[in-house]
């Protein structure tokens, strides 16, 4: 990754602004300017360089993950040794404006802060300057999402495997989660839903005690996190093929979902809205008289974080850029009957798009 061309780019975008400094805060945007992944950091960038503020358990590994940054090790609180390090240099940061990630920083922090720092700086809220940047992935990203996304598919393999009649969900997500681990997952993207039967039809229906049924649905929702990158994936199986039945009404909402899902891919490219996309899919449900049964947007960002920008939905103006990374997952839900869902990683490319996510989408009764 290079971490120093992050960081240059964010200070010439700096010197476009009213601020003289950014106080980096959330860890993932933190990990995307310098490489550190502790859970403790701040990171403040400014013109002449940028300072990396952690606690003691982060010593040896501060020292060796950060790039481009000067790194300082506080004996306190770190937002009470960020303020004593500023007023160590009052003069320097005189009449200064730093601008904050008012997203995720507290009232009680913020308060906490403007308490600490020297009279006549001030602290003013900025815009998501680095969400923005993290939309399009570079290179390395887009090598390591795809590794994330291969490996995230295997889990699938798994769960056909151990998932029947008469098992109970939370030992379909457990096989999952275990074999994650074994192709070496650092850890599980969210925790890993299997929602069977009537449970299908809650979208985040995560894995319970509860025993799978025959003659149902089950929706498989689950991902990976691999050198730091998600992956996102969900397909939707039927449970019952000894009786060989499946209703008509099933197949048939099956086989909208996966249309609505090819037709939201099939106008993924650059310059396009999220809000097409997301209505390319929504048309194919209308005219299948399943649009009300439609009741999330369509897809997401991916990268360090599960749920990034942009998102698909009505709306949303953001145009699709190459590198962008993002879901496709249109479902519809019956409640307390069943739900469908069928979810792809798609890489935005210079004329189109790349389905990352290689697992097939095709009718599938276990």
């Amino acid at each position: 990754m290079n971490f120093l061309a992050r960081q240059k780019k964010l200070r010439e975008h700096l010197a476009t602004t009213r601020f003289d400094a950014l106080l980096i805060s959330h860890l993932p945007n933190i990990r995307y300017l310098c490489g550190f992944t502790g859970s403790a950091g701040l990171l403040l960038v400014e013109e002449a360089g940028s300072v990396f503020f952690t606690d003691a358990r982060y010593d040896t590994q501060g020292r060796e993950e950060v790039k481009g940054a000067k790194v300082l090790i506080a004996r306190k609180a770190l937002l009470n040794e960020f303020g004593e390090w500023l007023r160590a240099r009052r003069k320097r940061s005189g009449g200064w404006t730093i601008g904050l990630e008012g997203e995720h920083l507290s009232v009680a922090e913020k308060k906490r802060l403007a308490d600490l720092l020297p009279s006549g700086l001030r602290l003013r809220d900025a815009p998501a300057t680095v969400e923005r940047a993290r939309m399009v992935k570079d290179d390395d990203e887009l090598r390591l999402l795809r590794a994330a996304v291969r490996l995230g598919a295997t889990l699938f393999d798994r769960a056909l495997e151990v998932l029947r009649p008469g098992v109970n969900e939370a030992d379909v997500a457990a096989e999952m989660e275990y074999a994650a681990r074994r192709a070496g997952a650092e850890e599980m993207s969210f925790p890993t839903i299997i929602a069977s039967g009537a449970r299908s039809a809650l979208p985040h229906g995560r894995a319970t005690q509860q025993t799978i049924t025959p003659d149902g649905f089950v929706v498989c929702d689950f991902g990976v996190i691999l050198a730091g990158y998600c992956s996102d994936q969900t397909r939707t199986v039927w449970v019952g093929a000894a009786s060989g039945i499946v209703s008509q009404e099933a197949r048939q909402a099956y086989e909208s979902v996966r249309e609505a899902q090819q037709a939201a891919i099939a106008a993924v490219r650059p310059g396009i809205s999220v809000a097409e996309v997301d209505a390319a899919a929504r048309d194919v449900l209308r005219k299948a008289a399943l649009g009300r049964y439609f009741t999330h947007s369509t897809g997401h960002g991916v990268g360090l974080e599960i749920h990034e920008a942009p998102r698909l939905a009505a709306g949303q103006k953001e145009a699709l850029k190459p590198g962008m990374v993002i879901t496709i997952e249109p479902g519809v839900y019956f409640p307390g009957k069943w739900g469908v869902r069928i979810e792809d990683m798609v890489a935005v490319s210079k004329d189109g798009c790349e389905v990352l996510t290689p697992t097939s989408k095709d009718f599938l009764a276990v």
